[in-house]
């Protein structure tokens, strides 16, 4: 065997292990892939069944698709449980593998406008809640995210899902990691920017929670200072506005997170941020990291920023820390106090002001207003 055949051969087998995944639906391998981790999760006693006993939680939602009624979710019973999409006319491109890491899969849902009559689509990324360990890209389906991606859907916009690797114990992941992949999802489109029909240079982004800080670091930071996938790297893209619902904008100053303490502050989010790194050194540079705040100047895409009150789980200190920080930066971020809403908007003491209902036209108008001016 000489030499030039082990070149080649070597060039051939790094193309393969970097190249592109196709564009295309797969679906069965999401379903399996989504009872194994329920299974994973919930069967305590391993026996390829979930019962009531084993996860009250998930047997109350799911306990409808017991069809054999013998109280337990079996293999083929979990594999009927519906997966939740966009209610949409237009064309739509679901579970799309996009990437690989570390025998995880990646996917985006994908959903093209009502009436697809432009070939440089706007395209808004979708990033869901969960405390970067829980939720998946179904979300984008569900109540006042559905309202509000309808509404783009039927404005031309092209709405994206990504669904991020969740954070796990034993810190193959961390937070960092999910920023990489709703980054990554973007480079996907772009790579496929004319089956699609769409402008990688017209990204905007929304997310609530977890997804809310998502979105703000997609929408902050630069395309290219946290390095993904290699197949996906020479694919850009650029953010031109976004909107966060009760997402944090800052981890260093623990205060800002209802926290007496920087131990207890960093036993909640700690592992999160941090993942496998233990170096004491290297913690102060990743909090700043995964803090959007960091990367706010004045030339900054738009942002809206959206906080209740009375928000418990992100405190409104969140909102406040960024209005601090726009006395001296000067960034365009727009900032709305939600009154008496604590996380989800959920009322607190008395309804909210403004209602979810204002909160949605409030958001759907900034992305448009934002929308008109490129």
């Amino acid at each position: 065997m000489n030499n030039l055949y082990l070149l080649s051969l070597f060039v051939c087998l790094a193309s393969e292990a970097y190249a592109l995944e196709p564009l295309k639906d797969s679906l069965a391998q999401v379903v399996e892939a989504r009872v194994k981790r329920s299974l994973s999760v919930s069967d305590k006693n391993k026996d390829g069944k979930i019962q009531k006993s084993e996860d009250e939680s998930r047997w109350k939602r799911y306990a409808r698709y017991d069809k054999n009624k013998d109280g337990a979710l079996d293999v083929d019973e979990l594999r009927g449980i519906p997966i939740t999409y966009i209610n949409s006319p237009g064309k739509k491109i679901l579970n799309v593998l996009f990437k690989e890491v570390n025998g995880r899969e990646v996917y985006v849902d994908i959903y093209m406008p009502d009436e697809d009559v432009s070939t440089e689509k706007p395209v808004v990324l979708f990033t869901h809640g969960g405390g970067w360990a829980a939720g998946d890209r179904s979300k984008a389906g569900t109540g006042s995210f559905n309202n509000v991606h309808r509404a783009l859907l039927k404005k031309g916009f092209c709405v994206a899902s990504v669904g991020y690797r969740l954070v796990r114990k034993g810190g193959d992941s961390a937070m960092r990691d999910c920023v990489i992949d709703c980054q990554d999802a973007l480079r996907y489109l772009s790579a496929h920017r004319k089956k699609l029909g769409i402008d990688p240079h017209k990204v905007y982004t929304f997310g609530d929670s977890a997804g809310g800080h998502l979105a703000q670091m997609v929408l902050l930071s630069s395309s290219s200072a946290i390095k993904g996938a290699p197949e996906l790297a020479k694919y850009d893209y650029k953010t031109v506005a976004g909107v966060s619902w009760y997402g944090p904008c800052d981890f260093q100053d623990a205060q800002l997170f209802n926290h007496d303490d920087r131990a207890s502050f960093r036993d909640r989010f700690g592992p999160r941020i941090m993942g496998g790194v233990v170096n004491p050194e290297a913690k102060e540079a990743r909090y700043r990291e995964m803090s959007p705040v960091t990367y706010l100047t004045k030339d900054s895409p738009p942002l809206l920023m959206i906080q209740g009150d009375k928000d418990t789980t992100i405190p409104v200190k969140q909102a406040h820390r960024m209005q601090e920080a726009l006395k001296t930066v000067k960034a365009p971020v727009e900032i709305l106090i939600v009154k008496n809403a604590g996380h989800n908007w959920r009322s607190v003491d008395a309804p909210i002001a403004p209602t979810r209902a204002e909160i949605i036209t409030s958001t759907i108008d900034f992305l448009l207003k934002h929308s008109s001016k490129k």
